[in-house]
């Protein structure tokens, strides 16, 4: 399992960075240069790495062999500089999300890349193996954790669209809920079988993506996966 861990770490990080650079991308679209000029724009991981939400936490999940989640230090944004406060909001919460998807995406198709660069240089067969596993890992773990973030329990990101559906009294308590809302998830995931229905559609999405280029894989790519990933 050692080497699974050497394999999905990279993914997890990359996938995580790219989500919160997603918000602050969309932020500065809508108007708000805040991540802008703090440097968050940027690709280096030093900048979005949190030691708890990026380090702790996934390896905490991973040991006790639960979905491997895991989030990058949030990218500061003011939406006050808006040009459109509601529209602003639902699209910079959602622009994360839609990054994973787009990421789990690519995954798929650099999976079906790799697989025939594998069969047409066999050369190159067993360093190809090691990438078509690590992006199939990133299939899975992309949609999970786009799922994850569409859970309405303040501060992810599915919060920031339900708070338009509720009465505006109701919408400034619930927000409110700020620190605990990490708390709520956290006894989600240890102690309630409601995450594993919740990120159900995560699952069902990525075997459909898996389907599509598993005959693509090459023969040592699940070596490098644990039993029945493939």
């Amino acid at each position: 399992m050692a080497k699974y861990l050497l394999l999905v770490a990279p993914v997890l990080l990359f996938s995580i960075i790219a989500h919160e650079y997603a918000h602050g991308y969309a932020a500065l679209k809508q108007g708000d240069m805040t991540a802008y000029k703090l440097g968050r724009l940027t690709w280096n991981p030093i900048k979005h790495i949190d030691p708890w939400m990026s380090i702790v936490l996934p390896l905490m999940l991973y040991f006790a062999h639960l979905p491997p989640l895991a989030g990058a230090k949030p990218v500061p944004i003011n939406p006050s500089n808006y040009r459109n406060y509601r529209r602003g909001d639902i699209i910079v919460s959602l622009a994360g999300i839609a990054a994973n998807i787009a990421i789990a995406i690519a995954c798929t198709i650099a999976v079906a890349i790799i697989g025939l660069l594998g069969r047409l240089v066999p050369a190159v067969s067993g360093v190809c193996s090691i990438l078509q596993a690590m992006v199939w890992l990133g299939i899975g773990l992309n949609l999970i954790l786009a799922m994850f973030n569409l859970l309405p329990v303040p501060p992810l990101d599915g919060s920031h669209v339900l708070k338009y559906l509720l009465p505006p009294a109701w919408a400034q308590r619930y927000q409110q809920i700020g620190f605990a809302g990490l708390l709520v998830v956290l006894v989600l995931l240890n102690w309630t079988p409601v995450i594993s229905y919740w990120l159900l559609p995560a699952y069902v999405s990525a075997a459909l993506l898996q389907d599509g280029v598993r005959s693509l894989a090459l023969p040592l790519t699940p070596h490098w996966l644990p039993p029945g990933m493939l």
